[in-house]
């Protein structure tokens, strides 16, 4: 009886090891699962701070140089950048079925899209911007869930309209700019864009499945320079005849930051997480362009501002709603023990 005795508690302890092993190595893997979550979302939260910056860049940039020279020089320098690290971008053989999808990802992106922005930033406030590209997430929420039968819940749902609220809060209380001549124009302008940042962010997604976000940054910047390079030849565009410093340097921050390195960075993001999830981020912009134009232009930031924008940090939060893994999270951790040791 007392071999038997001891014989049992060893087998306990040996299932007692089983399981405190099982609990670390699940431990290990959940940790390692949230830390492969939090990249792609640091990564699209540096994305939005940068493309925030674009706003102020193109402003400044405008005061010195015609709108089709600023977009062909930022794409140019971005395709430069990339020239440097060529290297990087093998191993993408592009296949012949996906030729009419990388064409539609350009054309949307940065062809289509730079042109209605651009004209829409200089008919319409910052402010009226915001609200219009506010309605990209969900514009892109119900395109993904149509072409890639993205599942949206109602916390994704909830969580994109108290971002919209919160945007919108934040872009009726900014103050309105003399360089808004048409801000109806600007605006509509701005929701075409809108329109064609959808059709590129559901392309980008069925691409990054077979190439890599370096790659396809890269292409956007070579089809974007080989776009714009004819708008240069234009009777009303006018060609630069002195150089200013600080719009140059927001086209080099357009082109290095914004081109290349916001678009490398979502491009990223999108390729590690939903469609519909990656959108939401967006909404984060307008809360970053009210803060740099509170830090470079001397832009005030109110109180009811502050509000908003934590309202939009909220809504982002709530509508990153993680699938959950009944193989990590869910499975109860619980002993494994035979039934012949617990008779014995």
């Amino acid at each position: 009886m007392e071999r038997n005795s001891s014989f049992n508690r060893c087998l306990y302890m040996i299932n007692d090891q089983r399981v405190f092993i099982r609990i670390i190595l699940l431990r290990v893997l959940t940790g390692m699962q949230h830390r492969k979550d939090l990249l792609p979302r640091t990564f699209l939260v540096i994305a939005m701070a940068l493309w925030a910056g674009s706003f102020i860049a193109l402003k400044l940039a405008f005061e010195a140089y015609d709108p089709m020279v600023v977009i062909f020089a930022r794409m140019a320098v971005a395709g430069a950048c990339f020239l440097l690290i060529a290297g990087r971008l093998n191993g993408n053989a592009v296949k012949k079925e996906d030729l009419k999808y990388l064409a539609l990802l350009v054309l949307c992106e940065p062809c289509l899209y730079f042109l209605f922005e651009t004209h829409a930033v200089r008919n319409t406030t910052a402010s009226q911007a915001g609200m219009v590209t506010a309605m990209l997430p969900l514009m892109v929420a119900v395109a993904a869930s149509i072409v890639l039968h993205e599942n949206v819940t109602r916390r994704t749902l909830a969580g994109f309209f108290m971002a919209i609220a919160g945007v919108v809060l934040l872009s009726a209380t900014g103050g309105s700019s003399d360089n808004a001549p048409n801000q109806a124009l600007g605006n509509f302008l701005e929701f075409i864009a809108m329109v064609c940042a959808v059709g590129y962010s559901i392309t980008l997604k069925k691409l990054t499945a077979r190439y890599s976000p370096l790659f396809l940054t890269a292409l956007q910047s070579f089809a974007g320079t080989l776009f714009y390079l004819p708008f240069l030849l234009l009777p009303g565009t006018e060609m630069p005849g002195e150089f200013s410093l600080v719009p140059t340097l927001s086209i080099l921050y357009l082109g290095i930051f914004v081109t290349m390195g916001a678009y490398g960075l979502y491009n990223y993001g999108v390729s590690r997480m939903p469609a519909s999830q990656a959108s939401a981020f967006v909404n984060l912009i307008p809360v970053f362009t009210v803060f740099l134009g509170w830090l470079i232009l001397g832009e005030e930031f109110t109180p009811v501002q502050y509000g908003a924008a934590a309202l939009v940090f909220a809504g982002v939060f709530i509508s990153q709603e993680r699938p959950k893994d009944s193989s990590v999270e869910d499975e109860p951790l619980r002993p494994e023990i035979d039934n012949d040791v617990l008779a014995g």
